[in-house]
């Protein structure tokens, strides 16, 4: 819709090719836009058309293709078929995991939508401190023998990572393959890039951005695609994966030092066949970025069965044609018969996850949802809140982790079988906009070290009330609401 004024000041025929040109946007929107959207998503993106055709248009062929590149997607599939023909050691590995039926068919839609399979015999240590899981990893990087993938959303060169680097630069210096992985919009946006870039750049190690936008040497896709994945594979033997970003906690904002805000994450250290599935994605993504292939890592460990855990590795983004985390994570809330737990630093759910979570609540299950008191990003700290009422009237019970900390980790227990954690928030940016990674954990061993981190999370949080919601400003819901609207953007 163009002014009044400009249009009256305007030749009679570019009225008429403005006219024609809107009327056109609108029929071809109503058309298009639909087509494999949910119909939330769809029906903002045409109000945004038809509200200001133009503008409206132009951010949808900025934002509207959430899809990665057709060379992006083929090798994702290459990989795919070369972990199911046998070309990797993994593809003949079966696990004998007793368990209920449901956790076996979870555990096969996983394989049919990722191709990694669920492998016995790992051992996983939950590491929830922020500084320890550094020094954890920085340790074991020090007694690397032939290689260190590291990739991860953010890195930065600070005081609490400085050990890290140095520890990665030492190992190249000493012929150690070391290939470093980051997202380049991620890293890009906090302080001290330049830097970082510049220690890159002086030392041995391989590095390369993920996704990067780099117009000028034709690098371009949708701005807000992201790889949102943290991973560290040592030699093939050792693992870490979670939420944590290898950045200090208050990610080098002063706004956020003075206000005492830091981030609480919560990481693991994997040994066993795990380690190898983790690294086929770090492989695919490295593969992705250099076309170098990495399959001569991709061995299982020498020593094969270190603990008692099952696992599988989840991957899932836009290099997939299915929301794999979505689908593995309404599979398990649905299946759950007792007691559902869940922690998400951004939790702003489709209908499909709201419904499954509301449902399991009115169907007898127990269930609880942990989230910050205070989120770090407006749009969806409000969007999120604009969901408690349903959760509160379902029966399900929240607990907001106290300011001014963001509780940043990323995991949930199903009754006493399933615990899952990685880098995937319960948001649609992470079910289709970021490519993230989840382990499926089976047992009632690992089960309850999570639930030892979930308690911890219960006696600092303070128990957000129906009664007292429901009763909270009018101006605070109508921002809610809007917030809400935001996430439906895709």
């Amino acid at each position: 819709m163009w002014p009044v004024s400009l249009l009256g000041t305007a030749p009679g025929w570019v009225v008429v090719l403005l006219g024609l040109a809107d009327l056109v946007i609108r029929v071809l929107a109503v058309g298009i836009i639909p087509g494999n959207r949910r119909p939330t998503t769809a029906m903002a993106w045409l109000l945004g058309i038809f509200f200001v055709p133009f503008v409206g248009l132009i951010l949808f062929l900025l934002f509207g293709n959430f899809k990665l590149s057709s060379r992006r997607r083929q090798q994702q599939e290459i990989v795919n078929t070369r972990v199911r023909s046998g070309i990797s050691a993994l593809a003949d590995v079966e696990s004998d995991y007793p368990g209920p039926e449901w956790v076996k068919s979870a555990g096969e839609l996983n394989r049919r939508l990722g191709s990694l399979p669920m492998v016995d015999g790992n051992s996983v240590e939950l590491i929830p401190g922020y500084p320890d899981s550094i020094l954890a990893m920085t340790q074991a990087v020090r007694k690397a023998k032939k290689f260190v993938n590291a990739e991860f959303y953010i890195m930065s060169t600070d005081h609490i990572t400085n050990d890290l680097l140095t520890a990665l630069e030492e190992a190249a210096e000493r012929g150690v393959e070391v290939r470093v992985l980051f997202d380049h919009i991620g890293t890009l946006r906090v302080a001290g890039y330049r830097n970082f870039l510049k220690r890159l750049k002086a030392g041995k190690m391989q590095w390369r951005r993920m996704l990067p936008l780099l117009p000028t040497q034709g690098q371009w896709r949708r701005p807000d695609l992201r790889n949102h994945r943290k991973i560290m594979v040592i030699d093939g033997e050792i693992a870490f994966t979670g939420s944590q970003n290898l950045i200090e906690p208050s990610y080098n904002n002063k706004r956020h030092r003075k206000a005492g805000r830091e981030w609480v994450e919560l990481m693991a250290c994997m040994r066993g066949p795990i380690v190898t599935t983790l690294n086929v994605v770090f492989a695919t993504d490295w593969l992705s970025e250099t076309d170098e292939s990495l399959e001569y890592q991709l061995q299982l460990p020498a020593n094969p069965e270190p603990g008692h855990v099952t696992a599988q590795v989840v991957p899932s983004g836009p290099g997939f044609i299915t929301e794999n985390n979505l689908r593995l994570f309404n599979t398990l809330i649905y299946s759950a018969q007792h007691r559902i737990s869940i922690c998400s630093p951004y939790f702003v759910p489709d209908d499909s996850l709201l419904y499954a979570i509301t449902t399991a609540a009115q169907r007898g299950v127990d269930v609880e949802l942990f989230v910050s008191e205070k989120g770090d990003q407006f749009l969806v700290h409000h969007a999120q809140r604009s969901y408690y009422e349903a959760l509160l009237e379902a029966g399900v019970r929240i607990y907001l982790y106290q300011a001014p900390f963001v509780l940043h980790a990323k995991h949930f227990t199903i009754d006493d079988e399933v615990a899952v954690l990685g880098s995937s928030n319960m948001d649609m940016r992470s079910f289709s906009l970021n490519m993230e990674v989840s382990v499926m954990l089976l047992g009632a061993e690992i089960v309850n070290s999570m639930r030892a981190v979930e308690n911890t999370y219960r006696d600092i949080s303070s128990e957000l009330l129906l009664k007292e919601w429901v009763r909270r400003p009018l101006a605070a819901r109508y921002v809610d609401n809007v917030a809400r609207l935001t996430a439906t953007v895709q």
